[in-house]
């Protein structure tokens, strides 16, 4: 009787932690994934990132890395940052229209950057590695998405190619994704403007100018008084000495 209640006891731990995982979503942790560094650049300018490649597996070590450029952005000027036992390789491909480079035109442009590592270089389970790229001008386009392909020395390959959809969710392998901000509008590029004088301005005026009319009228007829008064005076002061 006490092992019967023993085995029903453990069935029902069991069954709630199954229960628990569906509910909660308790199924283990998220995959790292392969991603770009900073997240965000700027159109027309150029930009400093990197790829950041964390290894998930528990035995095997990352021992190489393709990021693949869109086709939709090219990007005029790809060069890349060594990386200390790694050796790096560079794919191109014909661009039409040519992509306007400070003045030139360039009818080719890189479209995929690999990566191998060499001896005993690789990225080692609980490890990550960065791979520091610069690119530019960047393209007049909202984003740009690099589809990688990480591959372990045990032969496995993780791809990280579905690019994100508006408003769903992250993609089981999310691409890396650099998001492209527009260029701000240069200090003093706008069109200044003419001032213009409202109706309150106009009766402001009209007001002042009035009033100083009215002032100067005044001191006009004062100066008149003053100059009546001064020879009403002189005659009186000759009068009496005509008399006498």
């Amino acid at each position: 009787m006490t092992r019967f209640r023993r085995t029903a006891t453990a069935a029902a731990a069991l069954a709630f932690t199954a229960a628990a995982t569906a509910v909660l979503g308790f199924a283990g942790p998220a995959s790292a994934h392969v991603t770009v560094n900073p997240k965000e650049a700027t159109q027309g300018g150029y930009a400093r990132v990197a790829f950041r490649v964390p290894n998930e597996s528990d035995s095997a070590s990352t021992v190489k890395l393709e990021v693949v450029l869109p086709e939709n952005a090219p990007v005029g000027s790809v060069s890349t940052m060594p990386v200390p036992g790694w050796t790096v390789a560079t794919e191109k491909r014909k661009v039409d229209p040519p992509i306007e480079v400070h003045g030139s035109q360039l009818t080719e442009a890189v479209s995929k950057i690999t990566w191998t590592a060499s001896g005993d270089a690789g990225v080692k389970p609980g490890q990550f590695q960065e791979f520091p790229v610069s690119l530019g001008p960047l393209p007049q386009v909202d984003s740009m998405v690099f589809k990688t392909l990480q591959t372990y020395s045990d032969g496995n390959i993780s791809r990280w190619i579905d690019e994100p959809a508006p408003g769903a969710e992250e993609p089981e392998h999310p691409a890396p994704v650099l998001t492209l901000a527009a260029a701000a509008a240069p200090a003093g590029s706008a069109t200044p403007t003419a001032a213009v004088a409202s109706p309150d301005d106009d009766d402001d005026d009209d007001g002042n100018g009035l009033a100083v009319g009215l002032g100067v009228a005044g001191l006009v007829a004062g100066l008149a008084g003053l100059a009546l008064g001064g020879l009403a005076f002189a005659r009186t002061r000759r009068e009496p000495a005509a008399k006498a």
